[in-house]
């Protein structure tokens, strides 16, 4: 049997791509220009470097450095192809080397795809795998729908809210984990409230980099710091050694630099945030959609039935049809929600106290309302989580030769009650027929397009359903499994117990919990393949090994001393400054861990030599390098990158105002205290 799918379209499906504005041959032509004289800037750049360098190696890791930063600020192609290209430019260093001049590659062949199974990527593979199986089980769904209620749909509520949380929580955990946790609540929270995934994602995402200083568990940096303290010990004289820092020490200068960020979005949020549509807000089109091919204006309400309405007592059937309104959800007064197969029907009666979810022109609806003397509500509330674009919508269902429907109507099978299918319009020879006009007294004819308003749970089982064809396919496929939420509860809190408790590796700890989700059912191998971000994943990995060339070849070590040098006999407060942006710098191009490596011993060194307090100059550096905004290179940044719709020019906007913010906020704070 073959799937009529497209006969009853009143018009065919519009892709928009008419709306869409294109580049004309003069812009592209500008653009390109643009793209050649940067290139010879860069050119030039990396010429006169490599005349100043002390070794070829060096020479040409900065010139591979620059060329990165010129492919990403240009966007010459998406960010993770630029990093693969970075990667494969540097191993074919093992071939060219001769003819380069060096006398090895710049990085070996063995270790350029370390990046694929370090601890960093494979944490977040893991962490992205644990937040599905907990978003599986509804656990995220709960949260989305807490936050919801309380910030309602006010961007700088919800703001300060969902990017509070995640800086606290990533105080103790890593923050890409914080970060990966959250997405599958940002997205839900994003359809719900209709607020762009790419107004949202970045200010978690940038507070959770900045509750990774809050305690000095936060980070891989402020982690580390203590050891490398105690190195540096080892060569100072007795009255010049460093105490080490406790968990706390850094706790004011983190909490203010959170608030700082969350301000920072709340008031300049709406020039430096980008508004676009992404994947996060599924569905929002469908109204629009849905009048356009069928005419209908239809819109989801919900209303509040008073004990002086004269509403109650009436039943579903006496109402819906002379009010042209559609119910598709109850609550009764303290009682449960009732939506779906099984939940309504048209011998169900009003109730005082009852709250209903209706779908409704504005002009019927508000007819209604008026009639019946109900309370109208300004957005979902009771049913924000049931009724979500995550959770239900419009679908379109055709009616194919040899289905047992025809010749019945809606009303003889109880459509509603039995497959949850709250039939709006019926689409039949051309002629849109709407609530209203006898749609569920008309026998049903093969080729009938049913405009329907059901759960997504209840579209899944209809597809496989031979009576029905369903034309819809951009709707959540996923199997919720609330039965799996002590499983996915139990692994989670193991995760979190080896991370925070134990010295366990950070990718190995979470890589319990993921494959405890997987081996406890919460989710399939493939849901747990499908949930990791590939092109993070890509462009994190193939960065590594840029970090790992610019730091083996002595390229780091010869830029934080050429800077140094430069700043000698300044005031301690301009030292200070200088290693904060120095650090600020390498933590772009380089491993935030690496980096404070290489730095700290340099910050230390100088301090001693104007007589300033080691400690804090080495403070300085673990907590500039968390200063990651500029452009995704962080794990956080990745991360958001893809689900945001975020470019580069994005990060550069946003994130060139948070990283002066960083710097000032934190050396007030770091001079105001120590």
């Amino acid at each position: 049997m073959s799937k009529q799918t497209n006969q009853p379209l009143k018009a065919p499906l519009s892709l928009g791509l008419d709306n869409y504005p294109s580049e004309t041959t003069s812009d592209g032509a500008a653009t390109f220009r643009k793209q050649i004289i940067a290139l010879g800037v860069f050119g030039l750049a990396a010429f006169f470097m490599a005349l100043a360098v002390p070794t070829v190696e060096i020479a040409w890791v900065v010139a591979i450095l620059l060329f990165t930063i010129y492919m990403f600020a240009f966007e010459i192609v998406g960010v993770d192809v630029a990093a693969v290209t970075i990667m494969v430019l540097l191993g074919l260093t093992s071939l060219l080397a001769p003819v380069m001049g060096l006398e090895k590659a710049l990085v070996p062949i063995a270790h350029l795809f370390d990046g694929f199974s370090s601890n960093a990527v494979m944490s977040i593979i893991a962490v992205m795998i644990i937040g599905a199986g907990l978003d599986r089980t509804g656990v995220m769904s709960r949260v989305a729908a807490y936050i919801l209620n309380v910030g309602g749909t006010n961007e700088s509520r919800i703001i300060p809210i969902i990017s509070g949380t995640v800086g606290i929580i990533s105080s103790f955990m890593q923050n890409v984990g914080a970060a990966a946790l959250f997405l599958p609540v940002v997205s839900r929270i994003s359809a719900r409230s209709g607020i762009s995934m790419s107004r949202l994602l970045m200010p978690m995402g940038f507070c959770a980099i900045l509750g990774g200083t809050v305690t000095m568990v936060g980070s891989s940096p402020l982690i580390l710091l203590n050891d490398l303290i105690r190195n540096s010990n080892i060569s100072l004289a007795p009255e010049q050694r460093m105490e080490m820092w406790s968990l706390f020490s850094v706790t004011p200068i983190g909490l203010v630099l959170v608030a700082t960020g969350i301000l920072y979005f709340v008031v300049a949020g709406r020039f430096v945030l980008p508004a676009r549509k992404t994947e996060g807000a599924i569905g929002s089109n469908a109204m629009a959609y849905f009048q356009e091919v069928y005419g209908i204006d239809y819109a989801l309400f919900e209303v509040f039935v008073p004990a002086s309405s004269p509403l109650v007592d009436k039943l579903v059937d006496e109402v819906e049809v002379k009010s042209r309104i559609r119910v598709i959800a109850t609550r009764r007064s303290g009682g449960n929600i009732r939506v779906g197969p099984g939940a309504l029907a048209r011998d169900v009666g009003f109730e005082a106290g009852m709250v209903l979810g209706i779908v409704a022109s504005p002009l019927h609806l508000k007819l209604f309302v008026e009639t019946y003397k109900l309370v109208l509500r300004s957005q979902l509330k009771v049913f924000a989580e049931s009724l979500a674009a995550t959770k239900a919508g419009i679908a379109e269902i055709v009616i194919p030769p040899g289905s047992q429907m025809v010749g019945k109507s809606a009303r003889d099978v109880w459509l509603r009650k039995t497959t949850g299918l709250a039939m709006v319009a019926l689409y039949r020879n051309g002629e849109t027929f709407r609530e209203g006009e006898g749609i569920r007294d008309l026998p049903l004819q093969a080729g009938d397009t049913m405009v329907v308003h059901t759960t997504w749970e209840a579209l899944t089982r209809v597809e496989k359903d031979r009576n029905f064809v369903v034309v819809t396919t951009e709707y959540p496929h996923e199997e919720q499994r609330p039965n799996k939420v002590g499983w996915a509860a139990l692994f989670f809190g193991v995760a979190l117990f080896l991370v925070l408790f134990t010295d366990l590796r950070l990718s190995v700890a979470l890589l319990t919990g993921a494959m405890g989700m997987v081996l406890s059912g919460v989710l399939s191998i493939e849901e747990a393949y499908q949930s990791v971000s590939w092109k993070t994943v890509f462009l994190l990995a193939s960065l590594i090994p840029l970090g790992m060339a610019v730091e083996t070849s002595g390229t780091a070590a010869w830029i934080a001393q050429q800077t140094l040098s430069w700043l000698g006999g300044l005031p301690v407060w301009v030292l200070q400054a200088a290693i904060a942006m120095l650090s600020t710098f390498f933590t772009l191009v380089m491993s935030n861990v690496g980096a404070t490596v290489l730095l700290v011993p340099l910050a230390v060194n100088i301090a001693v030599g104007v007589g300033a307090d080691p400690a804090v100059f080495a403070l300085t550096v673990a907590l500039a390098t968390s200063n990651s905004f500029l452009i995704p290179t962080h794990q956080v940044n990745a991360l958001i990158m893809g689900p945001g719709g975020y470019r580069v020019p994005d990060f550069m906007r946003a994130g060139s105002i948070m990283t002066i913010l960083f710097l000032v906020v934190m050396l007030a704070m770091m001079n105001l205290i120590f």
